[in-house]
C-alpha cells in the first residue's frame, strides 16, 4: 500500500519552526512580522480561505492587517491600497485574495506588490527569481508540494517528474523547483495528447489540473510518487458533497508515496504562506539596518 504523506502533521511542524521564528524576533526586540490580508468581494470560497489564513496568522503571534473591500471597488483605490501596504514598516506581507472581480485586471495588481512583501510569490520579480534559481519569494502551494517530496524523496537527481497542469500559481513554478531539484521535468496539460502514457513513465506526478479524478490507476507506475493538488468539490450541497483531488485515490495503492484530499497539500499552502511572512520580515529586518547589521541579524528560515 502507498505510504500516506500527511499535510496536516507536516504543516504543523512548520508552523511551530514560524512560531519559534517569530519569538525569536520578538526576543530581538525588532517587533513582530506582519501579514495584510486584502479581499474584494463576497466570494463565498475567498471568505473561508482568508478567515483560515488570517486564523493562522493570529495563532502564530504575526500581527494580522485585514482589509475586506466591497466587490464594486474600482482598480486605482486597490492600487491605492497597495501603495499604502507598500509604505507601511509594520507590513511585511501582502497577499492580495483571488480571484478578484472581473473589472479588475489581477496582473496589474499583484505587479504593484513590493516584490520583497510578495509572499505569494507571484511578481514578476520573484518568478524571475525563480527561473534562474536565485533567492525570491516561492509560490505556496508549489513550495508545499517541494517539501512533501522531500519528506519521501531523499534524492530528486535524475528522477522523471511529469506535472499536469501550467497554470502560474502552481504548474509552472513546481516545474522550475522539480529542474532544480534535478529532476527531468515534463509540463502537460488536459489537452496534452497521450497522457496516460506520459503520466506512466514518471516516478514523480503533480497533478494540478482542477479536473475531478483524472489520473486514474494505470496512469501511474508502480512506486511513483503523487502530489494531488487538485481540490474539487463534488456531489450534491447538503447530501453527498465532498472534496476529491485530481486523482481517483483509491486506486493508487499501489504507487510508493501519495497525498490525500484533503489533508495533503491544502495545509501547506497556509503553512508556507506563514513561512514566507517569516522570511520576508527578516529580509526586510536586516535591510533596514545600518551596516552590515551583525549584531542584530537573525538566522534566516530556510
Amino acid at each position: 500500500m502507498a505510504t500516506i504523506i500527511d499535510g496536516k502533521a507536516i504543516a504543523a511542524a512548520i508552523f511551530a519552526e514560524v512560531a519559534s521564528g517569530v519569538g525569536e524576533m520578538a526576543a530581538a526586540g525588532v517587533g513582530l512580522p506582519g501579514l495584510a490580508v486584502v479581499l474584494v468581494g463576497e466570494d463565498p470560497a475567498s471568505i473561508v480561505y482568508v478567515g483560515r489564513k488570517l486564523a493562522h496568522t493570529r495563532k502564530a503571534g504575526f500581527q494580522s492587517f485585514e482589509h475586506r473591500l466591497p466587490a464594486e471597488t474600482n482598480e486605482v483605490d486597490l492600487l491605492e491600497l497597495i501603495e499604502q501596504l507598500n509604505a507601511n514598516p509594520m507590513v511585511n506581507g501582502i497577499l492580495v485574495q483571488l480571484p478578484l472581480p472581473p473589472h479588475i485586471r489581477a496582473n496589474r495588481i499583484l505587479d504593484a506588490i513590493e516584490p520583497l512583501k510578495d509572499v505569494d510569490g507571484f511578481h514578476p520579480v520573484n518568478v524571475g527569481r525563480l527561473s534562474i534559481g536565485t533567492e525570491g519569494l516561492v509560490p505556496c502551494t508549489p513550495l508545499g508540494c517541494m517539501l512533501l517530496l522531500e519528506t519521501v524523496i531523499e534524492d530528486f537527481r535524475g528522477l522523471k517528474a511529469v506535472v499536469i497542469g501550467k497554470s502560474n500559481i502552481v504548474g509552472k513554478p513546481v516545474a522550475m523547483l522539480l529542474l532544480e531539484r534535478e529532476c527531468t521535468v515534463t509540463v502537460t496539460h488536459i489537452a496534452t495528447r497521450g497522457l496516460p502514457e506520459i503520466v506512466r513513465s514518471a516516478d514523480i506526478v503533480v497533478a494540478a489540473a482542477g479536473s475531478p479524478g483524472l489520473v486514474r490507476g494505470d496512469w501511474v507506475k508502480p512506486g511513483a510518487v503523487v502530489i494531488d493538488v487538485g481540490i474539487n468539490r463534488i456531489g450534491t450541497p447538503g447530501i453527498d458533497s465532498r472534496l476529491v483531488g485530481d486523482t481517483a485515490f483509491v486506486e493508487l495503492g499501489h504507487a510508493a508515496a501519495i497525498t490525500p484530499v484533503p489533508g495533503g497539500v491544502g495545509p501547506m499552502t497556509v503553512a508556507c504562506l506563514l513561512r514566507n511572512t517569516l522570511i520576508a520580515a527578516k529580509k526586510q529586518q536586516r535591510s533596514a539596518l545600518p551596516g552590515d547589521g551583525r549584531q542584530k541579524r537573525l538566522v534566516s528560515l530556510t
